[in-house]
């Protein structure tokens, strides 16, 4: 990968619904291109950019992989992306770093719920596209159901290139509506034909939709064929190049990635049509400045992707935005305000790793060992020049899973085992529920927990077990109740004495525990008063009706006694920690369970099926919107009910509805509920009688 200028660079991203094949194309194009040396396969687990081993296993992208290819004087770095929305992070930050994508289509399948997902991605980043009609070789293949589906979906700037020669086991080639010519493959190869006398109809007709949509690019173009005069292949490729910068023509190809048909012409056409660094011009920073793709103006590059391995270290992947950088230097994060040593920059083809001597405006490259630098960070030559790019916008994941060690020894690798995924998973959550004592991890969905599992596992050695998290229930009181407790114990020596009257009354929703003394003449002397707080205080962490903490509560110490010799501060700490216990049968004793504030995202004909869903988990609506065929709804539920939404959210709207949520305040739990949770702990802390 040798040094070259912005104006023969090429960063495109392909990005596609999973299966689409997307993966196999970009082994296609690095085939073709000369960029590896044999041409591999997903399925047989040898595509040169799914080489981790859980996508080998899985035979799916659950990374991003880059690969670089030299074609007619211009390099172009493909970047494959997931396809599966629980690694939707992949795109974000595969997006980020090109100037352009490719949007892969299922011939047979159309356009499915992830092509809308990843069209919208593209769309919030302003970037040009093409569309690959793949897999035209496919049983069920059907070009112009898929093309009347794009145009649906995506509107008049759909505009068809190429024309499928068959379909299925029939299909050998493409017409070139542009160039007016046919291509058939015979034996891998490609051969100019005629078109055949059945599609010229269909050919003249796509050529002048192709002409109505290019045309919207040019207004010289838009003159002519209102007018009705001939337009020329070359006015059709001039407005084709401005309409694809601009995003309002979107061209379509198409062909078979596994078959190698129409491949190496999209190579062509990328190298052709998709805007060079150079051509997008300026990048804005997070104060409005602009930063020009000058390769010697200061150096400017955004981190896109960071990777974790316990051998080789952190791997940094970036974009270089503007300068040009040395091997062996130094940067600064703008982000962290830390300098950092760069040693080897390396070019990336799937996972063999080139030393490169320079990196320039447009190159994505990688460093290894930074650090301090996380995704997202801009760096800098120094920090006098210190400016920052815009932060990467990450779905937020919903899916809370409890996290456990399988064993001692796991246990002791975890914690940083947990904070190495982190570097490298901006979409995954780590807390602590302080309630249950549990580890929860939030990801974005069923994969992409059994990834981070067996990644923990694989590369930290850290093996875990996940469950669904206990719910943090609350504990309080009702109503007021004055107890009168005693604590005295006899033993050899010294006993122990302690005796207190306390007080206790519900406090305002929110207000925590208050504590307080009204003790006259010293009945309880001032030693031991705090010993009474501390033992409310750990009695109440350990809850009393199922063991969960005990929240907003007043408790005043008002009388009580004392022994000379027997009395101690730990005699006191078991008196009112006996009390509270005691007050519990008294006070009329409730649990209370965290009630979340959702906000669930659908299309409008899902919108009876989520409503149904919220009404099962005693949900409570608090309004709708709708906007532009889409629904929002805004629901308060019970946690205990969520745990497990993300999916079947994903299954009643075929994964086209969305939600977040909020811990907005704690509720009574329903006695029926409240019954099963305390006889569950009750069985648990029984101790058996032996006999």
């Amino acid at each position: 990968m040798k040094p070259t200028t912005p104006d023969r660079i090429r960063n495109v991203a392909l990005i596609a619904h999973g299966g689409a094949g997307k993966t196999s194309l970009a082994e296609a194009i690095l085939f073709d291109a000369g960029g590896i040396p044999r041409l591999g396969s997903v399925e047989a687990g040898t595509a040169a950019l799914d080489w981790e081993p859980d996508e080998q296993r899985r035979h799916q992208s659950i990374n991003l992989g880059i690969g670089t290819v030299e074609v007619d004087d211009v390099r172009i770095t493909l970047v494959d992306t997931p396809g599966y929305a629980d690694f939707q992070a992949d795109v974000v930050q595969a997006l980020a770093a090109v100037d352009a994508v490719i949007v892969v289509v299922d011939a047979a399948a159309g356009v499915e719920v992830g092509t809308e997902a990843v069209w919208r991605l593209a769309d919030e980043r302003g970037l040009p596209r093409m569309v690959f009609v793949n897999q035209m070789d496919r049983e069920n293949a059907n070009y112009d159901a898929t093309l009347d589906q794009l145009k649906a979906a995506f509107g008049p700037k759909i505009a068809p290139v190429y024309l499928p020669i068959g379909s299925a086991e029939t299909f050998r080639g493409y017409i070139d509506v542009v160039e007016q010519h046919a291509t058939v493959y015979e034996s891998g190869q490609p051969k100019e034909v005629p078109i055949p006398d059945e599609m010229r109809g269909a050919e003249e007709g796509r050529r002048q939709a192709l002409i109505e949509a290019a045309a919207e690019a040019s207004d010289e173009l838009m003159m002519k064929y209102l007018e009705g005069e001939e337009v020329s292949d070359a006015e059709i490729e001039t407005a084709l190049h401005a309409g694809t910068r601009d995003g309002s023509v979107v061209p379509v190809f198409v062909g078979s990635a596994l078959k190698n048909i129409g491949v190496r012409e999209l190579i062509h056409m990328i190298a052709r049509h998709v805007p060079s660094p150079a051509e997008v011009g300026s990048r804005k920073t997070t104060d409005g400045k602009t930063i020009e793709p000058d390769p010697g103006g200061p150096f400017v590059a955004q981190v896109f992707k960071v990777t974790a391995d316990p051998f080789v270290g952190r791997l940094t992947y970036f974009r270089v935005i503007a300068g040009t950088l040395k091997a062996q230097g130094h940067l600064h994060n703008a982000n962290r305000r830390e300098d950092e040593r760069i040693g080897n920059i390396l070019g990336l083809q799937g996972k063999e790793q080139v030393s490169l001597p320079q990196a320039g405006p447009g190159d994505i490259v990688a460093v290894a060992k930074l650090a301090s630098t996380h995704t997202g960070d801009t760096l800098v030559a120094d920090r006098a020049s210190a400016l920052q790019l815009p932060p990467f916008d990450f779905p937020q994941p919903t899916l809370q899973v409890a996290v456990e060690p399988e064993s001692k020894a796991d246990l002791d690798k975890l914690g940083q085992a947990l904070n190495r995924m982190l570097e490298e998973e901006p979409c995954m959550r780590v807390t602590r529920e302080e309630a249950t004592g549990q580890t929860i991890l939030t990801a974005m969905g069923d994969a992409h927990v059994d990834v981070i599992v067996d990644r923990l596992k694989r590369k930290f050695g850290a093996a875990v077990k996940i469950g669904t998290p206990r719910v943090p229930y609350r504990e309080t009181i009702r109503r007021a109740a004055k107890i009168d407790n005693r604590f005295k114990r006899q033993t050899g020596g010294h006993g122990q004495f302690g005796h207190v009257v306390i007080e206790f009354e519900p406090n305002e929703t929110g207000g925590g525990f208050a504590f307080g003394d009204r003790i006259v003449g010293g009945v309880v002397p001032k030693q031991y008063i705090p010993a009474v707080e501390k033992g409310l205080r750990e009695s109440m962490a350990e809850g009393v009706l199922a063991g969960y903490p005990v929240v907003d509560l007043k408790a005043t110490l008002v009388d009580g006694s004392y022994h000379t010799v027997d009395s101690s501060e730990m005699a006191f700490k078991i008196a009112a920690s006996q009390a509270l216990k005691r007050a519990f049968t008294e006070a009329d004793p409730i649990l209370l369970e965290p009630v979340l504030e959702v906000e669930v995202v659908v299309p409008d004909e899902y919108m009876g099926d989520v409503m149904g869903q919220i009404t099962a988990k005693r949900g409570h609506v608090l309004g709708m919107d709708s906007q532009d065929g889409t629904q929002y709804l805004r629901a308060q539920v019970p946690q205990a009910e969520m745990f497990h939404y993300a999916t079947e959210l994903r299954s009643v709207t075929q994964g086209r509805g969305r939600f977040s949520q909020h811990l907005d305040h704690y509720a009574e739990v329903p006695h029926t509920i409240a019954e099963k949770v305390i006889a569950e702990h009750q069985a648990k802390v029984t101790v058996p009688e032996r006999h």
